[in-house]
């Protein structure tokens, strides 16, 4: 029987099943984020819904919105997810390589799908991202 905390695999995945691993996370996040953000701009400004209907009309504003519960599903998805890839991988890569490339899925879905304005610096932070997850995984 293996130790708790070993770093002792029984078999370690190879590269292929350990990028997808890292894609399925980094995937649902991003969906689950873009579908969330996309929920709260089609309910409005919460304040006003609250100072309007009070607190019980704003909670029925967010929880009447399919894409909520959408991006909520993608979210748990994304925990999941990062639950299967932690019990097959080490933490040392999987934490920073998917949190990294969240990051830059994230500005491209806001470009792509939230219309968001994406400025040069978050670009090149992408970019830098991307060089510090490839020397990470070689």
């Amino acid at each position: 029987m293996m130790a708790p905390f070993s770093s002792a695999r029984l078999s370690a995945p190879g590269f292929w099943a350990a990028a997808a691993m890292i894609a399925a996370v980094v995937l649902c996040s991003t969906a689950g984020e873009v579908l969330t953000a996309a929920a709260m701009k089609s309910v409005g400004d919460l304040d006003e819904i609250r100072a309007r209907a009070g607190l019980k009309g704003a909670i029925h504003a967010v929880i009447s919105c399919p894409l909520f519960f959408a991006g909520v599903g993608f979210l748990a998805l994304a925990f999941f997810s990062l639950l299967f890839a932690l019990n097959h991988l080490n933490l040392s890569l999987v934490a920073p390589a998917s949190a990294s490339l969240t990051l830059v899925t994230n500005a491209v879905a806001a470009k792509l799908f939230l219309k968001e304005n994406v400025d040069r610096r978050r670009w090149t932070a992408a970019v830098l991202v991307c060089v510090g997850v490839y020397l990470l995984a070689h």
